[in-house]
């Protein structure tokens, strides 16, 4: 939420040059996609159902940021035919809508003051200088992708306080391989590690990876993270030369 395609595996060629075809999308209002009226998970399931029937035309792996992560779980849960392996980095789902005033404050920030104020509050509670500068970066960047922002900022609103799926236990039925990418919370508290921890443990035979202690976000490093889903995928024998 509030990024563009652009920031799912940060622009790394590595998974096209092994061979594997990449499709990825802005979700509505954001980066060049248009605005709707609603902004749920309804919507966003709708679409990515409508663009795996429209462009792949085969089984696919499903892999998503966030947002993105919820709603590629939702449709494994729901419909999982087709679904041959998902990969859901950073989670922040707990099973509750998430009601918390910070959504509205960063939505007024960027209609109000566009990406740098928005990239302000974004920031405003890293631990430290080194973290804050370069958190108020990729937020001030990623917002100034947005070519409908009032969509973005009325996005921010509405889809935290919708649900993805019922409740967490819901994860239990997934029976795909599925790889969950966590972040330690001094770099990237908005998305809190032990809330993808959890979604590891309830979903059976989850794989867990995330970045050493210390080290800036995994989900941050698109060539790493890259290189992390091509060996679960192969894993599972869902690479293309397998």
């Amino acid at each position: 939420m509030s990024a563009t395609r652009k920031y799912v595996v940060h622009g790394s060629k590595h998974l096209p040059r092994r061979g594997y075809r990449l499709i990825t999308y802005d979700a509505r209002g954001h980066g060049e996609s248009a605005p709707v009226d609603v902004y749920d998970y309804e919507v966003l399931g709708d679409d990515l159902d409508m663009i795996m029937s429209s462009a792949t035309g085969s089984d696919v792996v499903l892999g998503g940021h966030s947002m993105g992560s919820h709603t590629v779980a939702r449709r494994a849960i729901l419909e999982p035919q087709g679904v041959k392996a998902l990969v859901l980095i950073g989670p922040v789902f707990t099973g509750e809508v998430d009601d918390d005033e910070r959504w509205d404050r960063r939505a007024d920030a960027l209609e109000n003051g566009g990406p740098e104020a928005f990239a302000e509050v974004v920031a405003e509670n890293s631990p430290n200088e080194e973290i804050r500068e370069r958190t108020f970066r990729l937020a001030r960047d990623r917002a100034r992708l947005h070519k409908f922002p009032q969509a973005v900022a009325q996005a921010l609103r509405q889809i935290p306080r919708s649900r993805p799926f019922d409740h967490l236990d819901q994860l239990r039925d997934l029976r795909m391989p599925v790889l969950v990418v966590a972040s330690h919370d001094d770099f990237d508290p908005g998305h809190p590690h032990e809330t993808a921890v959890r979604w590891a443990q309830l979903i059976p035979g989850a794989e867990l990876v995330s970045e050493e202690p210390g080290d800036p976000p995994l989900a941050w490093q698109g060539g790493k993270l890259s290189r992390e889903i091509d060996a679960f995928l192969a894993k599972h024998n869902l690479n293309p030369d397998r």
